[in-house]
């Protein structure tokens, strides 16, 4: 029997609550399948840990992480931790560190989910986006001059490589010749004359090996336009770490809300463990009341069980949401319901044993 070790960092605010949903439905997907199991190993890493020690993890957490499948994250982020130390001495440490250059988020209207639009079906709400995402605008390259005298500048320097553009444009074509569907860059070449200039070629020149993908490139000022108005155009979309960071989110409010924002950092050569996350953040505000909804932990459980080549039990585990969610017995307040966070990953599970007879 194959077992798969999870290495779990649940992080700060509402994200032990969520994540522990999120390893029940795994946990019963391995029941029922009985081929494989999980092994879960948690890392107390967090906004708290940082308070007491002076470090968001253990001088030898990456090489501890390396060994396992793959790292399942809930939340980072709390008041009292600047959020730049969270961010860059946790997250991007590890989607970094472990080369995780593929951030994919799915943005499809869920059976069930509210969609705020006007005269949008389901079928219409139904792409991916491919985020670069180990350099770009995050890059932290830049400078800090003249601190606190009047000719005080500071420079933020976008680091777009041959090989990192190439190779997340390259997995965009793939991705879209191995589902059938249209790809997107998104860019915004006629203001950023260097990088986005440079990533349009690289997309023009990599798709002449894809003769078979039809293509689309939009300005990120029309296409956030066009993930309002007309979201049909898209179906894998293809955008720089910045860009993506900011059209998932609206494209999360187009799909029924951070509820349901589910997020990968993929190390597609496996050479790393990936990382699966639900993106709504910590939300302290919450903590605590048992009223977190825990269906985007679920969703980025799906996710993985897709990276492990289990793609038909990521499809039961997105139908079982669904059913909860047009059911709507079992729904947190952020969703209309009154339902705890348990009770949800409950209906999850109780599902998943119905679908699978």
């Amino acid at each position: 029997m194959k077992t798969y070790k999870v290495a779990v960092i649940a992080g700060d605010g509402i994200g032990p609550e969520v994540l522990r949903e999120g390893i029940k439905v795994l946990e019963k997907v391995a029941e029922l399948d009985g081929q494989f199991t999980f092994e879960f190993v948690h890392f107390p890493w967090s906004c708290q840990y940082y308070l007491k020690n002076g470090k968001m993890m253990d001088e030898d957490g990456m090489e501890r992480l390396a060994a396992f499948d793959a790292i399942y994250l809930g939340a980072v982020g709390y008041p009292g931790v600047p959020d730049h130390i969270s961010l860059w001495d946790l997250l991007l440490r590890i989607r970094k560190g472990f080369d995780q250059y593929v951030n994919l988020r799915p943005i499809k209207l869920l059976e069930g989910a509210y969609c705020p639009l006007k005269g949008i079906e389901r079928q219409d709400v139904d792409m991916i986006v491919v985020r670069e995402n180990s350099e770009g605008e995050y890059a932290g390259a830049g400078d800090w001059l003249f601190k606190g005298k009047p000719e005080e500048v500071v420079l933020q320097t976008g680091v777009f490589s041959r090989k990192g553009t190439e190779r997340i444009i390259r997995y965009a074509y793939e991705l879209a010749r191995k589902t059938g569907k249209t790809l997107t860059s998104i860019s915004k070449a006629n203001a950023l004359n260097y990088s986005m200039v440079f990533w349009d070629s690289v997309f023009v020149e990599v798709g002449k090996e894809y003769p078979d993908v039809k293509t689309y490139s939009y300005l990120v000022d029309a296409a956030s336009m066009f993930f309002v108005r007309e979201p049909q155009r898209f179906q894998i979309v293809v955008t720089s770490n910045l860009f993506g960071d900011i059209l998932t989110d609206l494209g999360a409010a187009v799909a029924g809300g951070m509820g349901l924002a589910a997020g990968a950092n993929i190390n597609p050569e496996g050479r790393y463990p990936s990382m699966f996350e639900p993106v709504h953040g910590s939300a302290p505000d919450i903590a605590g009341k048992a009223i977190a909804n825990p269906l985007a932990s679920i969703w980025s459980a799906s996710q993985m069980l897709d990276f492990f080549g289990h793609e038909e039990w990521g499809r039961i585990v997105l139908k079982a949401i669904e059913h909860v969610m047009v059911q709507g017995k079992y729904l947190t307040p952020d969703m209309g319901g009154a339902a705890k966070t348990e009770e949800v990953g409950d209906a999850v599970v109780s599902i998943l044993s119905k679908i699978k007879q």
